[in-house]
């Protein structure tokens, strides 16, 4: 059997595993569905959505750009620049390290609702930044961990195979403590990632006080505002949710892979 089981060699084995394996397999294969389709879901409203309020003109007549330069300006943050982005690698987005907020191609020079809902909020971050908010210092500190721990976890077990198999010479001792370091990453990517959702919401309310402030939003708009992140929040915890059974699924599948492995050398004996 290959180092890493994928769900066809799984299907294949499955009516050899125990009940102690079978069954949560097929509670978080069930559940990872039920995750698919809310995703889908959700995505298209999304869409659907954001496509209708960037049609919308918003009440300022100011693009995203200008909205965005104009809240950063009055809280003190000239050196943040603004910038457009491709909606495929950073979207709407406010980068630390970078000292940028982002917006994408579709809203940055729109007068729209969405881009005065993306330019306010992603502005926001960078003034929670500012005002050194706790969980906000905690989220820059963190952030490598947040987005490359779920990618670290492949290549830690593919190092500690390699590890085995040419230099230690060992019986899978490396390979395991990369699946434990990779899957210790995940679970921390996976912690962080609910102090992520909390700044964005923290950012959001922001948002509507910066926008009530500065004249930049009718009531109105700012209830549009509220609609489109909500579905923002939607998604994000699905895919928070996923990346979780993700994680249970790879666990469960390497305890399947073990108990065959087991199962194939007692009968051998």
């Amino acid at each position: 059997m290959e180092e890493k089981m994928d769900l066809s060699e799984l299907i294949q084995v499955w009516d050899k595993l125990s009940p102690g394996i079978r069954v949560p397999l097929a509670i978080v294969l069930g559940l990872l569905a039920i995750c698919a389709v809310v995703s889908i879901v959700v995505s298209i409203y999304l869409s659907i959505s954001y496509h209708r309020y960037n049609k919308q003109e918003n009440s300022v007549g100011m693009t995203g750009e200008a909205i965005a330069r104009r809240v950063l300006d009055q809280n003190g943050l000239s050196n943040i620049q603004v910038k457009s982005s491709g909606s495929l690698l950073f979207g709407n987005s406010y980068s630390h390290y970078f000292h940028k907020v982002r917006l994408r191609r579709l809203t940055w020079k729109k007068t729209s609702v969405s881009s005065l809902a993306m330019a306010v909020q992603k502005s926001c971050l960078a003034v929670l930044d500012k005002e050194q908010d706790p969980d906000m210092v905690k989220r820059v500190r963190l952030t490598p961990i947040i987005y490359f721990g779920p990618i670290a976890c492949l290549p830690l077990i593919i190092i500690g195979a390699v590890l085995d198999a040419i230099v230690l010479n060992t019986n899978g001792v490396a390979t395991i403590g990369g699946v434990v370091i990779g899957l210790a990453m995940y679970v921390i990517s996976f912690i962080m990632s609910i102090m992520v959702l909390k700044t964005e919401k923290k950012a959001q309310e922001r948002a509507y006080q910066v926008a009530r402030e500065e004249s930049l939003a009718t009531e109105d708009e700012i209830d549009d505002m509220k609609a489109l992140f909500r579905l923002y929040n939607i998604e994000y915890i699905n895919n928070m949710i996923t990346a979780l059974l993700e994680l249970l699924l790879r666990i469960l599948m390497i305890f399947a892979k073990a108990e065959l492995k087991n199962n194939s050398s007692s009968s051998n004996k």
